[in-house]
């Protein structure tokens, strides 16, 4: 397959990056403007709600990180143009002008001094306006590699590790080195092969910064607040269903989304926007499929891929996610939430290495507009990750 001048057909937006969905979106800066989100998206067609729990009297970091998955929401490429629509204009207007630093057709409305019903008929007359301007947005031909693809995997079995984490690290050896962006992360399911992820950073300093990072999600999250064991969490049940008894096993499967060959290029706090370029990132996160998706959504990322085994439904609202299945099994009884069928390996009836280029002609056919079965069966999880305790 030639992939050097492989082209998709995008929305170029005003920053120079490339979006493959066109979306206006109705984004709550806190949880109790959720409702008022939700109406002016009930109101306007074209528009989508982002609900979420969060945005009252955090603090510290995880304020910092609350505003940088906000900002790096309303700002992903895949949306078009956003209201914003919170308690107060303060924290409102940090949002709205973090977005429009991109270029991108932003406004901000809050719900003090205004209440719901006036705020609700603002807010729909901005967002009517804005979804007339989004129609008319027209796909340009782009390089396959201004489409920034991420990774995760869950729900994992043994033919996770075997067959769809390999088809991704397939995918990834052959697009990265022509200048994709690539993200993989699930800090605490690396655990048993951390030594194995420090050795493909591709420098000693990258290296100790990764390192630095799983040792701190080990000790600041794992061991402070575990009970006993994470039996019931790392491994899931789902995981030992399939055949994965410990973590260890579970991550070895997991790595195998990285490739052979490419080195990620720099470690990222959750939902920080890559900085160094083309190349593969590695990014903090949960394991937990619906937060590890919405902070690399909030990054820039605007295709998803997502290996499963025994068969997660995981969606996103703003960023397509591609299923990716080596379980014959899984293909047979969740048919309508796989697009890449790759269990022909387990089978011996299907090369690693043409998985991958099944794997990319369907990010092609994502990008130009098919959705995925997430999509078309209305999978919109959209989950805040939250470091602690508010004020």
């Amino acid at each position: 397959m030639n992939l050097k001048n492989r082209t998709i057909w995008g929305y170029r937006r005003e920053n120079g990056r490339v979006g493959v969905r066109n979306h206006v979106a109705i984004l709550p800066l806190d949880d109790i403007s959720n409702a008022a989100c939700e109406a002016v998206a009930a109101h306007i067609q074209g528009t989508i709600a982002l609900p979420h729990a969060y945005g009252r009297l955090q603090f510290g970091a995880d304020l910092d990180l609350h505003f940088r998955t906000m900002i790096g929401t309303g700002a992903n490429p895949n949306v078009a143009a956003c209201v914003v629509i919170g308690i107060e204009p303060g924290w409102t207007e940090k949002v709205v002008a973090g977005i429009a630093a991109t270029g991108k057709p932003v406004a901000g409305f809050w719900i003090e001094g205004n209440g719901d019903i006036a705020t609700v008929a603002a807010a729909s007359r901005k967002a009517k306006e804005f979804v007339h301007w989004a129609s008319e947005q027209v796909r340009v031909e782009c390089p396959l590699t201004d489409v920034w693809v991420a990774a995760k995997c869950g729900e994992s079995d043994t033919t996770t590790g075997l067959a769809s984490c390999p088809t991704v690290g397939n995918m990834y050896d052959k697009l990265v080195p022509l200048g994709l962006y690539g993200c993989f992360g699930e800090t605490s399911e690396l655990t048993g092969a951390e030594h194995l992820a420090a050795a493909r950073a591709a420098t000693p300093e990258i290296r100790e910064k990764f390192m630095k990072t799983w040792t701190a999600y080990q000790r600041d999250v794992i061991e402070a607040h575990k009970t006993s064991d994470l039996s019931d969490s790392q491994p899931t049940k789902g995981n030992i269903a399939g055949g994965l008894t410990t973590i260890e096993e579970k991550a070895l499967g997991n790595l195998e989304k990285i490739g052979k060959k490419v080195k990620y290029i720099d470690v990222l706090e959750p939902a920080e926007h890559p900085a160094r370029g083309a190349g593969l990132y590695f990014m903090d996160t949960s394991s937990a499929a619906a937060e590890c998706c919405t902070l690399q959504a909030a990054a820039g990322y605007v295709v998803h891929i997502f290996p499963t085994g025994q068969g997660n439904v995981i969606g996103n609202p703003i960023m397509p996610v591609i299923k990716v299945t080596g379980n014959p099994r899984t293909v047979r009884l969740m048919s309508e939430h796989i697009d890449v069928d790759v269990s022909g390996i387990v089978r011996r009836e299907l090369t690693i290495d043409q998985a991958g280029d099944l794997l990319i002609d369907t990010i092609v056919r994502t990008a130009n507009g098919r959705y995925t079965s997430a999509e078309a069966l209305g999978h919109r999880e959209f989950v805040m990750t939250k470091l602690y305790r508010s004020a």
